[in-house]
């Protein structure tokens, strides 16, 4: 049995870690505060996720409920506008607002589940070919190159007018065609980590491949794969709503913001707020991101040592 001095070594220990963990969020807490793009971003990514989770709470009306008789009422603040439709109706009676709530939810669940799809993917293959090299690298390397040969945009819209829209189709197409940024990234870190002098002494005392890729590789690379998770988030956003722009997206009665755009953009000149509450979406929520990953850029990469301002 333990006697009372390891007891009371493993608790100190134990306490050590905990104010270690605790000053680690708060040095990040810190920076984020005096980071004022850092702070925007987190600001408005927050705003966001919690309208889109809270959606049903926020909205009266039902967001594919088509009311011919109240089509194209303005904003509340302009003429004939009423506070029942506060931000006004499409071109088919539905209300603004809860369009632009429940968009909310599709462009966060398209983002973060494409970099998902991407990043799995594409840390996989940079695993592989930047610790085995040779011609599993020169293969994975050619692959990603072709990848990037094809116009991105074009090789989705191909794939998903054969596939047909749909949201989970949509995760996947988006997903796999953006896999060789990540690979590019985790390769170049995993190229100069399995030189370094830790890594030979795991190899030494008889480490196996597997051993040495999940405990001593893979966490030395997180830092910089959540950075690019973080700063691939927003250019998903706006590649969904491209492509839902284009109707090979998100199908009806699913609201998207780039469907709203597409609806809206006959309307410009008479009803702007139909195309311009979506729009406007998109560049906060897009912005909040960008600007969040750049912050996260800056506190987690080790190779930047100045506070993003």
């Amino acid at each position: 049995m333990r006697d009372s001095n390891d007891i009371s070594v493993l608790d100190q220990k134990q306490g050590n870690n905990e104010k270690h963990t605790l000053a680690g969020i708060r040095s990040i807490w810190q920076q984020l505060i005096h980071s004022k793009t850092g702070l925007l971003g987190a600001v408005i990514v927050c705003i966001v996720s919690l309208i889109a989770i809270a959606a049903p709470l926020l909205t009266s009306h039902d967001p594919a409920a088509v009311n011919p008789l109240n089509r194209l009422k303005p904003p509340v603040w302009l003429e004939g506008g009423t506070a029942e439709y506060w931000l006004g109706t499409d071109n088919l009676g539905r209300d603004m607002w809860s369009r632009i709530v429940y968009g909310a939810r599709v462009s966060l669940i398209v983002g973060m589940g494409a970099v998902i799809v991407s990043g799995i993917l594409g840390a996989i293959l940079g695993l592989i070919s930047g610790f085995y090299g040779k011609w599993l690298d020169a293969v994975i390397m050619r692959v990603g190159d072709a990848f990037l040969a094809i116009p991105t945009i074009l090789f989705m819209l191909v794939v998903m007018a054969i596939v047909g829209p749909g949201l989970t189709t949509l995760i996947f197409v988006i997903g796999v065609t953006n896999w060789v940024p990540f690979t590019r990234v985790v390769r170049s870190e995993v190229l100069s980590l399995k030189e370094r002098d830790f890594v030979f002494a795991a190899k030494s005392i008889g480490a196996k491949n597997n051993r040495l890729i999940l405990k001593h590789i893979l966490p030395n690379i997180l830092s910089s794969f959540i950075v690019i998770c973080g700063m691939n988030v927003g250019t998903t956003i706006i590649m969904e709503a491209s492509l839902s722009f284009l109707g090979l997206g998100i199908k009806p009665p699913d609201v998207s913001w780039g469907g709203m755009l597409s609806d809206g953009r006959q309307y410009v000149a008479t009803s702007w707020w139909v195309a311009t509450f979506p729009g406007l979406a998109i560049t906060f929520t897009v912005l909040g991101v960008i600007f969040l990953g750049d912050w996260l850029r800056d506190v987690l990469d080790p190779r930047t040592e100045t506070t993003h301002k």
